[in-house]
């Protein structure tokens, strides 16, 4: 027993506790190091907590809080503690790093048996949100990104912001510049798990961390302002790839990417303490090269979670994954985030698409393989840092044996037809070689960890098999000794077991005792039976154990040494593992496009948008057959388009799925409608939805005017916005007010493809002034009173709501129903009064058209614009039938 295990017996004995144990000065030291971290500690089969530490532990794990003051936890002295065992550390660590915490690993660094005083400790590993590798820690289908903010002056672009994110547990990382928007627009489709942001000279954390932290990321690491220094940066690089300039990368050196890159290397190196062999040189994500989307519109348009639970269930995501692997569930959300603009690149995507429908019987036979993929990019991760489990390289080495070659196969098949899936099938020799090197080293199916023993596959190594072959015939040696045993001393129901803490012995029961001879050795008396040793079975136990220890050290080492192995090879298996997880999600697509009769878009350059018979991709998984399918139909000179109608009968429904059509067509996948014509959205804008922010002091009319102000200033002509009900935030008359400026001004300045849902029904005079602006309604049918949604989208306006018949709808009491009517009909009155005086409102500018003109006014401007000189006598009956119509209504 070492001296640290006789002072903390001591201790547990309840002695009264003086002077700090080693052990417990050894846990502050540790402590005073990693200040911000909970300290796991290791102490034989225990990860022990202390003080504060120990109190945090208790409150967030639930395990028990103790003391070792005889005064318990309220005494003066006492030390709270807390501890986990180490069998089970993973699923604690989770539930810490869930909690926002962070953990630091303290591990003992020599054998606790021949340790002489305090047993040497290190901490092996900081485990942060943003840099979790194991298993245990991460969830499989998502991807847990580290990310870092950097903002800087260039020399060439002026004040940009960079950004970095890195998964470490597959080895990816990208890098990009921009805008401080574009940045943190980034951030909230990525959802990184951490982001790093520099400190201010003073040591308050920069300004950016706040503007993060209102768009819902809370997990912010301050680093020192020093390590987003440029030089520093550079240093940080070649130490890792070897490259003395950022510019192979695509950046120049003062580029705040590049400051980003430098803090995100050093934290990792600080964290893990290890090699980072895995991590791949960034690659540059360039913004103007995917389809735009503001944090309010991916939030609204629900594409990875939803509004109401958060969860992935009835997102976007989940109406459309049908990938196989963690590697391809984790690409698609990838493509989700960042929709592309290039044609060429959708296209290619199309095509394997499209050929994998032609060929159903591969699709299925794929899908099948694809099932018995491993996760390679993870175990990979875990290999490079050194925390790769035995059962990690035998399910890689299955896979590459087993499940790659066929899939590879199929795959290049059609590599003829898919320009994507080139190069597959050259990759079948790789998988075969580096799958035998693997299953002809790691057992088939080993224990989970090395400290058992039974890892290294018979054969790999001559001197382990011989050791392996003393410890067979030990147990046979073992069943000769006792029968000789039972022979020589008369005692036939002799037995010889073994424990931990005497090894080998021979166990007599009572009744027997007198038989035993001189020779032995008595070693401990039990209920009923007495226990002994002969100087031949301590001999055999010496040899036997001594043979067994070696053998678990000598697979350690040559555990480590397969590890060593791949690492050279590291590049061409996360080539592997990024091939088959495209071939994952095209694979995917086309099971989706198969089971809901997706059809394949044309893509156009025209500034247009035709669907035909369009349907929602969520709500058509939720509803099935059920789901009424709609039209839309923008020409290039179209601009806008409103939808009138009652509530619950399918405007917002509408909007929201021409919007997901669209981003589903530019991911290269297919999209649920009969036909559809797409031209390339630059930037995907919507508007619905109503909330406050009131940690922001925002109303909702305030969020709404903000997210409309955003979609005004960035929307170009090659835009899609989608707006819901712009106004209702506000008074009656400044919502109308605003809405019919909205609408005007996208009609006539920014001239993008709008649609627009509203129950201002004076807005549908607006198609009547300006080309390119349509009016559609949802049509209804009414029968006795009732209200039937038939969820059809018409040509047309209207100028009903039926809110009182969806109120009935919803179960409001009858009285209250009938007192809404009266007053319905006396609120007319007002409102056809309001009209008349608004029709007298002028604008000091004649070239701008009047939301409500008195029609003398117009007929004498309409008057001094004709042309007496060429006017038919026809086409003088029409304008005074049309002006007379006109006089009419409003005297009406």
């Amino acid at each position: 027993m070492s001296q640290e295990s006789a002072d903390n017996s001591d201790e547990s004995a309840g002695e009264e506790p003086g002077p700090l144990t080693p052990a417990m000065r050894q846990y502050r030291q540790f402590k005073t190091q990693y200040p911000d971290y909970i300290l796991f500690f290791r102490m034989g089969d225990f990860y022990e907590m202390c003080w504060e530490d120990a109190r945090t532990a208790a409150r967030v794990l639930g395990v028990a809080l103790t003391s070792r003051s005889r005064g318990g936890l309220d005494a003066p002295d006492a030390i709270a503690m807390a501890g986990v065992p180490f069998h089970a550390v993973d699923g604690y660590l989770r539930r810490m790093i869930a909690a926002g915490f962070r953990v630091a690993v303290c591990e003992q660094t020599e054998d606790p048996a021949s340790a002489k005083g305090l047993i040497k400790r290190e901490v092996v590993r900081l485990i942060t949100p943003g840099t979790l590798t194991d298993e245990p820690l991460l969830e499989g289908r998502s991807d847990n990104y580290l990310a870092a903010v950097a903002l800087n002056l260039t020399r060439t672009q002026g004040y940009r912001a960079g950004l970095v994110w890195v998964e470490l547990s597959t080895g990816g990382c990208w890098a990009m510049n921009g805008s401080t928007e574009q940045v943190l627009d980034t951030l909230v489709r990525l959802r990184p798990a951490e982001v790093l942001v520099p400190e201010q000279p003073s040591g308050q954390e920069h300004d950016i961390a706040q503007e993060i932290r209102k768009r819902g990321l809370a997990a912010i690491t301050p680093r020192a302002a020093w390590q987003f220094a440029s030089h520093f940066a550079l240093e940080q690089v070649q130490a890792q790839w070897g490259a003395t300039t950022a510019g192979g990368y695509g950046f120049e050196e003062d580029d705040p990417a590049v400051l980003a890159l430098g803090a995100t290397l050093s934290y990792l190196r600080e964290t893990q303490k290890s090699g980072l062999d895995h991590l791949r040189p960034p690659r540059r994500h360039v913004s103007e090269a995917h389809m735009g989307i503001d944090p309010a519109s991916w939030r609204s348009l629900e594409i990875e979670r939803t509004v109401r639970s958060g969860g992935v269930e009835g997102s976007l995501l989940w109406a459309i994954d049908h990938t196989r692997s963690g590697m391809g569930a984790r690409l698609l959300r990838q493509w989700l985030r960042f929709p592309l603009l290039d044609l060429k690149l959708i296209a290619q995507r199309q095509e394997t698409v499209a050929a994998l429908l032609d060929r159903l019987n591969v699709l299925q036979a794929m899908a099948g393989q694809l099932r018995e993929v491993c996760d390679i990019e993870r175990i990979l991760g875990r290999v490079a840092v050194g925390r790769a489990a035995p059962r990690d390289l035998a399910a890689l080495g299955k896979c590459l044996r087993e499940a790659l070659p066929s899939l590879l196969g199929m795959a290049a098949e059609l590599e003829d037809h898919c320009q994507l899936l080139a190069g597959l099938g050259a990759m079948r020799e790789f998988c075969a070689q580096q799958g035998a090197y693997l299953t002809g080293a790691v057992q088939s199916d080993p224990p989970g960890h090395l400290r058992d023993g039974g890892v290294i596959a018979d054969g790999f190594d001559p001197q382990l098999d011989e050791l392996r072959r003393h410890g067979n015939s030990a147990q046979q040696w073992l069943v000769d000794f006792q029968k000789r045993m039972a022979q020589q001393s008369g005692i036939a129901s002799l037995k010889v077991a073994y424990n931990k803490v005497f090894g080998y012995y021979l166990e007599v029961t009572g009744a027997h005792r007198d038989k035993v001879p001189m020779e032995w050795t008595r070693r401990q008396t039990v209920k009923n039976a007495e226990r002994y040793v002969t100087a031949e079975l301590k001999e055999f136990e010496n040899t036997t154990l001594g043979a067994r220890d070696r053998a678990i050290a000598l697979e350690q080492i040559l555990f480590e040494k397969v590890r060593q192995e791949l690492l050279p090879n590291m590049a061409r298996f996360q080539q592997l593992a990024e091939s088959v997880a495209q071939l994952d999600v095209l694979a995917g697509l086309a099971e989706l496009a198969r089971q809901r009769r997706y059809c394949r878009p044309e893509f156009s350059e025209r500034r247009v948008l035709e669907i035909e018979e369009g349907r929602h991709p969520v709500l058509e998984k939720q509803l099935g057959a059920e789901f009424v399918a709609n039209d839309v139909k923008f020409a290039a000179e179209d601009t806008l388009q409103l939808i009138t109608g009652p509530n619950m009968a399918g405007k917002s429904t509408y909007i929201r799925q021409v919007a997901l059509i669209v981003l589903l067509g530019q991911i290269g996948s297919f999209v649920p409608a009969r036909q559809a014509t797409l031209g390339v959205v630059d930037r995907l804008f919507t508007r619905i939805g109503a909330s406050d922010e009131l940690h922001s002091g925002q109303s909702t009319f305030m969020v709404e005017m903000t997210e409309t102000a955003n979609i005004l200033n960035n929307a170009t002509e090659r835009s899609l916005v989608i707006l819901d009900e712009i106004g209702r935030g506000t008074s009656t008359l400044d919502g109308l007010s605003l809405a019919w400026a909205l609408a005007e001004h996208i009609a006539v300045t920014i001239g993008c493809r709008t649609l627009f849902a509203t129950h201002y029904h004076e807005l549908t005079e607006l198609a009547r002034r300006f080309k390119g602006v349509s009016n559609l309604n949802v049509a209804v049918r009414e029968w006795e009173d009732q209200v039937i949604f038939l969820h059809r989208i018409v040509p047309g306006g209207t100028d009903r709501s039926y809110g009182i018949h969806v109120a009935r709808l919803a179960g409001l009491p009858g009285q209250v129903l009938q007192r809404a009517r009266q007053l319905l009909s006396e609120l007319s009155v007002h409102h056809v009064q309001w009209n008349k005086a608004a029709r007298s409102v002028r604008s000091s500018e004649r070239h701008q058209l009047q939301l409500f003109e008195d029609p003398a006014q117009g007929l004498a401007r309409a008057l001094g614009e004709l042309s007496l000189d060429t006017l038919t006598p026809l086409q003088a009956f029409e304008f005074i039938k049309e002006w007379k119509k006109k006089v009419g209504n409003a005297a009406g």
